[in-house]
C-alpha cells in the first residue's frame, strides 16, 4: 500500500465509504481503443463518456480507486475557475472570458447530472459557497469579481458586509463573496460512483497497476506496467499529482503541493458555526477551507507543504489554522488527519491539452472537486473526433514553470513560502 493510500485510510472519507469493491490487477497483455492512467475523477469521467460514445476503455490505477486527491479532497462545490471573472476579462477579454467561465460552470451541471442519473449516494447538499475576506482591502476585489459575475457572466453572487457575514459562519471575516451555486458533497463516495457506473457501462478498471512507461507506436501508444502492457490509439494521463515518469510535457506545467485537512469529533452544536451549512474558504494565498459534515463534525483544510514527505503528526500540522479561524474550537478532538498532493500550474488555470495521441487534464488548482469530472467529459469528446469545447481550455495552457526539473520545485517553494508569509503579515 502506498503513502497515499495510507492517508486516505486515515481520513473520514475512507471511514465512511459506502462501496468497498476491489477491482483486479493487470495481470497479463491487453488492447483498447483508450487506455485512461489514473482511477480517480478525470480519468473515471473520461473512461465513462468514451465507453457511452463506442470505444474501449481500459482504466490503469496504480492504488485504490480514489485514493489519489479524487478521494480526499475538501468535496467543495465551487463554480468556475479559480482565477476569477474579472481576472479572466483582464485577461482573454469578456467574449472569451465568458466561454471560458461557461464551460467551467458546465461541470456543476455535469456533476449532479451524474449523481442524479447513476444514483451515487455522496451526501450532495447544495447549501453555497462563501468566500470569506480575511483583510478589509478584499472587499473591493468582491465588488469588482461580483460586477464582473453579473455584468459579464450573467451569474449572481453576493457581496456580504461583516455582519451578515458572520451571520453564516461565525468566525471574524471583514465580509464575504457569498455563490449560491455552491455546496459539497462526499468525494470518495462521488468517485466510487463513477467507477461504478463506468465499470457497469463496459469500462475495464484495474488496480494496482501503476503505469511505469509509455511510448508511441505506429498505430498509438504502448502503456507498461509492472505486470502487463496495455496497447491503445489513444492514452489519457489523468494522475494528476501522482504522475511521474510517463510526460516531461505534463509534469513540466503542474507543481504537487501537499495539503492536508481533519476532522474533529462530533460537535454538540455544529449548526451554530455554519448555520447555513455552506462550503466555506477564505480569501488567503494558502487557503483555509471547511464545511460541516452529516454526522456533526467540522471538516476543515489548512495550511500546505511543498514536499512529498507529510508532516509527523498531521493533526497538530492542521490544528493552528483551525484554531485561529475557530477560537471556540480550540483543544476540540481531532478524529480524522489525512492528506496528499494536488496540483497547481503557473496561471492556476487547467491544463489541460494534447499531444498527437496522448491527452491530459490536470492541474485544477484547488478546484478539482467538480473541474475534474469535466475534464474527463472534454477528454473523451476530444478522443473521440469532437475538440470544440476541449480546444477552449487547450488554447490557455499553461507555460511551464522556469528552471526545467532541476529548478521547478526550489523556485516554486521560494515564491508560495513568501505568498504564505505576506498571509501571516495580514
Amino acid at each position: 500500500m502506498s503513502n497515499d493510500d495510507l492517508a486516505v485510510e486515515q481520513s473520514w472519507y475512507a471511514a465512511t465509504r459506502n462501496d468497498r469493491t476491489q477491482f483486479p490487477a493487470l495481470a497479463a497483455d491487453a488492447r483498447a481503443d483508450l487506455v485512461v492512467v489514473g482511477g480517480g475523477a478525470t480519468g473515471l469521467s473520461t473512461a465513462l463518456h468514451a465507453v457511452q460514445a463506442g470505444l474501449s476503455v481500459v482504466v490503469l490505477e496504480g492504488g485504490r480507486i480514489g485514493f489519489g486527491a479524487s478521494g480526499r479532497n475538501g468535496g467543495q462545490i465551487i463554480p468556475g475557475l479559480r482565477k476569477g471573472a474579472a481576472d479572466l476579462v483582464g485577461l482573454y477579454g469578456p467574449e472569451r472570458a465568458r466561454a471560458l467561465f461557461d464551460l467551467a460552470v458546465e461541470a456543476r451541471r455535469l456533476v449532479l447530472g451524474l449523481i442524479d442519473r447513476y444514483a451515487i449516494d455522496c451526501e450532495l447538499r447544495l447549501t453555497g459557497h462563501l468566500l470569506g475576506a480575511v483583510k478589509s482591502g478584499q472587499l473591493r476585489e468582491f465588488d469588482r469579481e461580483a460586477a464582473a459575475l453579473q455584468t459579464v457572466m450573467g451569474y449572481d453572487a453576493q457581496v456580504l458586509g461583516a455582519a451578515d457575514s458572520r451571520e453564516r459562519v461565525d468566525t471574524a471575516y471583514h465580509g464575504a463573496l457569498f455563490d449560491p451555486g455552491g455546496g459539497h458533497f462526499h468525494t470518495l463516495n462521488y468517485t466510487l460512483g463513477l467507477a461504478r457506473a463506468a465499470s457497469t457501462a463496459g469500462v475495464r478498471i484495474v488496480e494496482h497497476s501503476p503505469a511505469v512507461a509509455l511510448a508511441r507506436t505506429r498505430t498509438g501508444v504502448t502503456v507498461t506496467t509492472p505486470h502487463g502492457t496495455i496497447d491503445a490509439r489513444h492514452a489519457v494521463l489523468a494522475g494528476d499529482a501522482l504522475l511521474t515518469g510517463l510526460s516531461r510535457r505534463v509534469e513540466g506545467r503542474i507543481m504537487p503541493v501537499a495539503n492536508y485537512i481533519v476532522t474533529t469529533a462530533a460537535l454538540a452544536g455544529p449548526a451554530a458555526l455554519i448555520p447555513g451549512d455552506a462550503a466555506v474558504s477564505d480569501a488567503r494565498f494558502v487557503v483555509n477551507y471547511y464545511r460541516r459534515t452529516p454526522d456533526g463534525r467540522l471538516m476543515f483544510g489548512g495550511g500546505e507543504r511543498y514536499t512529498r514527505r507529510p508532516p509527523a503528526d498531521i493533526a497538530a500540522f492542521v490544528r493552528p489554522f483551525l484554531e485561529r479561524t475557530f477560537p471556540q474550537l480550540r483543544g476540540v478532538a481531532l478524529d480524522h488527519a489525512w492528506g496528499g498532493l494536488v496540483s497547481v500550474t503557473r496561471s492556476r488555470l487547467p491544463d489541460i491539452g494534447r499531444d498527437g495521441p496522448v491527452l491530459w487534464a490536470h492541474g485544477y488548482s484547488g478546484q478539482g472537486a467538480i473541474l475534474s469530472t469535466l475534464g474527463g467529459a472534454l477528454l473523451a469528446e476530444a478522443v473521440t473526433g469532437d475538440a470544440t469545447r476541449f480546444d477552449r481550455f487547450a488554447g490557455i495552457a499553461p507555460g511551464a514553470f522556469p528552471g526545467g526539473g532541476a529548478l521547478r520545485g526550489p523556485l516554486h517553494i521560494l515564491g508560495m513560502l513568501w505568498y504564505a508569509l505576506r498571509d501571516r503579515m495580514g
